[in-house]
């Protein structure tokens, strides 16, 4: 494809993805769009659909796919921002890969390809030379081997769950100050109490429900309760209010969110518990993987959802779960007051870039390997550590200059798209808009 078919290209891909949700709520997708144009890495965490396009198409080098590493579950949108804390299960706060909203089963590569050229895209929007770019990928693909590897031979060599018991630098930084968080700040931020009851307190973005559309809620919420472990099921199942919330997120525009606050576990106010339910829609990378295996696996995208993340963070939120409402799969997980999310502007030195680099390569190889034939399901039923470790042996030189050479290649790319995105769209030139 030459440069001057590019525009036609991107017009292409987004409406074959966005085009039905555009035309339903043309006003949402023109906030995501102008949020997707704000800069070349919002555009890339936008358009997703166009990456897995481009890697399938153009971009695609297929040198360490076989069967099994072509079947790994894979986080699908694994750009820079998508990593956070989570308090799991066991109460501990972990930080790692979230929002696995893009979820799937496909080839590893991909996920590591999408990352590098996200970093590609935060480094140069630093001002940082391709030298410091080069570096960068570089320590997340051998932070990313060394940790599968470890992993692999079963030693004590594996970092583990990044927690407060091991994180240094910038990410201790995030899980402290996710420790200090609170769920009654944020009680106070989305209720009010009224007649010593909370409720939701209306604003941008929360709207009321009719009764029938909350009773249609209700019932799927005691679907949901049934998908949860019975020994990790919550104490707290009393509906106390419900909203709908609109304009969540760039990858969610056009799709409809309920909050449900819940009694929390003793009568106390500040118990309280906020979920939410969300439509769940095709993965991106779905498209694009020819599997019947995994696509009749799902009962729906809110199975797909919720299972991925159980499959792929080990000890996951205790709350994830899915149900349908009027037929269509909703995911369902709590508004949990200790996510906090890693802040790229607060990073800016090479060195220090370089450390978190690092470890987020060690929290990926974590995720590549807990999803498969040690984990509760059976769909991928064989151990991807030491499958993408043996594939990467046939040229292990080339790893990590592979990744770099995408990062660079990929990163330049994405920028030029993103220019050719703002004049298409400030033009008037994407359909149902």
């Amino acid at each position: 494809m030459t440069q001057q078919d590019r525009p036609e290209f991107i017009i292409e891909v987004l409406t074959r993805e966005f085009g039905d949700l555009m035309e339903q709520d043309p006003a949402a997708f023109r906030r995501k769009f102008r949020k997707m144009a704000a800069s070349p890495f919002a555009f890339y965490r936008g358009s997703a659909a166009l990456f897995y396009a481009d890697v399938t198409g153009d971009y695609a080098d297929d040198r360490y796919l076989d069967e099994r590493t072509s079947r790994v579950w894979m986080h699908g949108d694994l750009h820079a921002e998508n990593f956070g804390t989570y308090m799991n299960a066991s109460g501990e706060l972990v930080f790692n890969v979230n929002d696995f909203d893009e979820a799937y089963v496909g080839p590893f590569t991909w996920d590591l390809k999408r990352f590098a050229a996200s970093l590609a895209l935060i480094a140069y929007g630093k001002a940082l030379s391709d030298d410091v770019i080069t570096e960068l990928v570089t320590k997340f693909g051998r932070a990313y081997l060394t940790e599968l590897r470890a992993i692999a031979v079963g030693g004590d060599d594996a970092i583990g769950s990044i927690t407060l018991r091991n994180a240094t630098g910038v990410l201790r930084r995030v899980l402290q100050q996710a420790r200090l968080n609170t769920r009654v700040e944020l009680l106070a931020a989305q209720t009010t109490v009224d007649d010593f009851e909370r409720r939701f307190s209306l604003g941008d973005g929360v709207h009321e429900i009719e009764d029938d559309t909350a009773a249609k809620v209700r019932d799927a919420f005691e679907h949901y309760l049934t998908t949860l472990p019975e020994k990790t099921r919550p104490v707290s199942t009393s509906i106390k209010d419900i909203k709908l919330r609109k304009g969540v997120g760039i990858g969610s525009a056009g799709l409809p969110s309920y909050n449900l606050l819940l009694e929390g576990h003793t009568e106390a106010l500040e118990n309280d518990v906020i979920i939410y339910m969300k439509q769940a829609q095709v993965p991106a990378v779905a498209r694009w993987v020819e599997d019947d295996r995994v696509r009749g696996y799902f009962r729906h995208q809110g199975h797909r959802t919720a299972e991925s993340q159980l499959a792929l963070q080990a000890h996951a939120d205790p709350w994830v779960g899915y149900t349908e409402l009027d037929g269509i799969g909703q995911m369902v997980a709590e508004v949990s007051p200790y996510a906090a999310d890693l802040d790229w502007a607060d990073v800016n030195e090479p060195d220090e870039l370089g450390g978190v680099v690092a470890d987020l390569g060690r929290a990926v190889a974590r995720m590549h390997s807990v999803a498969d034939d040690e984990s509760s399901h059976d769909l991928v039923n064989y151990s991807t550590e030491e499958s993408i470790a043996a594939a990467i042996d046939s040229d292990e030189a080339g790893f990590v200059p592979h990744l770099v050479e995408f990062a660079h290649r990929y990163g330049a790319q994405a920028r030029s798209d993103h220019q050719d995105f703002v004049d298409l769209f400030r033009n008037g030139r994407m359909p149902n808009l």
